[in-house]
């Protein structure tokens, strides 16, 4: 008998709780419906209202959390993280968890952040840098919300939660609608995908793949539950469509990595782990439109242009560089605090990358005007007179070797009607047919 009287009373309790915890959602939705209008309504026509996800589903916070504070008699947290969103998109959650974009608030002790910070200050480095890459949630008891204000408001892709996760979900799908629709296009990327260094939205823009898209937006079926390239939709490619989306041999990803073959972001580029896999992910992606003799093209090109910059130019200046620090002639020992420095940073991490990125996503202007033009002409009349300038024997002994028995720089010692003849006859240097020849490895 007691132990009916036991069950009796934990389903009160539990209906009683129920009912406390409804007439609690309810004030959050009445107060904010009030307040916050916008909020509100992004948040009533989206997925989550339609499936009865509440703000406390997600805000809901549990004792002894650091971030957690009581707000109208519920114990919540303003920061929502992977770890919340993860209740629920598990899967997601892990992919998101292992990928680069989860990892991008490590750059803050790269030379990246080490720049905004010294030659702009910390605002710089919180309004710029980290309002992309994400930084370390700091908590501040003393704030009615408890979050700093010198790390929040943060949707930095790789935010550092206080909870340990790493992420921030809403830098893709804008809260609180959190829309996959505007998660499929490409402006969603393109908040931090852009500019000098990664133009990656300008890019797209300017290629086919670009131009066929904002052209044909009405085609693109974006709020379909099922979105397979090649069967739901098949105009354009997004960045979605490549990196992460469905394909009828693949399915959805969180792990933007997983179709990388080469790492385009150092002063060299490697090839990625298990790069063979992910290159034929992303040519899986490919044939979803294109012929495969159409796909096979493209890469060959692709990978000739990355190792023509790579042994060029990337390697030599790299190793220049190495000898100028080994040989210790700079004349201010803080980084980026000579000349040089900023000429070697700008040939890599701008225009190499801009020449990279452009032949991956089919942007000749990128590939040629604004990367490998701007490379080669920085290279040999800025660098190497910068260079030059230390009058050290093993840099200049390097340089001169470099320019006297290098096939890929000899042009700069011989007749222009030579070459000219030599570019019409087809004889170019064996060096280049190298460059493709590795593709077949």
């Amino acid at each position: 008998m007691r132990w009916i009287i036991n069950c009796i009373l934990i389903v009160l309790l539990m209906f009683f709780m129920l009912l406390a915890q409804q007439n609690i959602e309810g004030k959050c939705m009445t107060c904010h419906k009030t307040k916050s209008p916008g909020l509100y309504k992004q948040w009533f026509e989206s997925q989550h209202a339609q499936h009865n996800v509440t703000c406390l589903s997600c805000h809901g916070a549990n004792k002894g959390e650091n971030d957690a504070f009581m707000h109208e008699g519920a114990l919540i947290a303003t920061l929502v993280t992977p770890k919340d969103c993860g209740k629920c998109h598990e899967k997601e959650m892990n992919e998101v968890g292992s990928s680069h974009h989860a990892k991008a608030g490590q750059i803050l002790e790269s030379a990246d952040a080490y720049l905004a910070h010294v030659v702009g200050g910390l605002p710089a480095a919180i309004t710029g840098c980290e309002s992309c890459h994400g930084a370390k949630v700091q908590i501040d008891p003393k704030s009615p919300n408890k979050l700093s204000k010198d790390s929040w408001p943060n949707s930095g892709i790789g935010r550092i939660n206080p909870d340990g996760s790493m992420g921030s979900c809403n830098a893709c799908h804008t809260r609180h609608n959190f829309s996959k629709a505007q998660a499929r296009q490409p402006e969603a990327c393109s908040k931090c995908h852009l500019g000098p260094d990664h133009p990656q939205k300008e890019v797209y823009e300017e290629s086919k793949h670009g131009n066929t898209y904002y052209t044909n937006i009405d085609q693109m079926n974006l709020t379909s539950d099922r979105w397979v390239v090649g069967e739901d939709y098949y105009i354009a490619p997004t960045c979605a469509t490549c990196h992460m989306s469905a394909t009828s041999n693949q399915k959805v990803t969180h792990d933007v990595g997983q179709r990388i073959a080469w790492t385009l972001r150092p002063p060299v580029s490697n090839y990625t782990e298990n790069h063979q896999a992910k290159r034929k992910n992303m040519q899986d992606v490919c044939v979803s439109c294109h012929g495969s003799t159409f796909t096979d093209g493209h890469f060959f090109q692709y990978d000739g242009l990355v190792r023509l910059y790579n042994e060029k130019y990337a390697k030599p200046a790299t190793e220049i560089m190495n000898i100028i620090h080994e040989e210790k002639v700079l004349e201010r020992p803080a980084s980026f605090s000579n000349d040089i420095e900023w000429v070697y940073w700008e040939l890599w991490h701008h225009e190499g990358r801009r020449a990279r990125h452009g032949a991956a996503m089919m942007g000749p202007d990128y590939t040629w005007w604004h990367g490998i033009y701007e490379v080669g002409k920085h290279f040999y009349f800025k660098f190497l007179p910068a260079a030059q300038k230390y009058e050290n024997a093993k840099v200049n002994a390097y340089i001169d070797n470099m320019l006297k028995n290098d096939e890929m720089h000899q042009w700069l010692y011989q007749n222009t009607d030579d070459l000219k003849k030599g570019i019409r006859s087809g004889k170019l240097p064996q060096i280049y047919e190298k460059l493709f020849k590795e593709n077949q490895e």
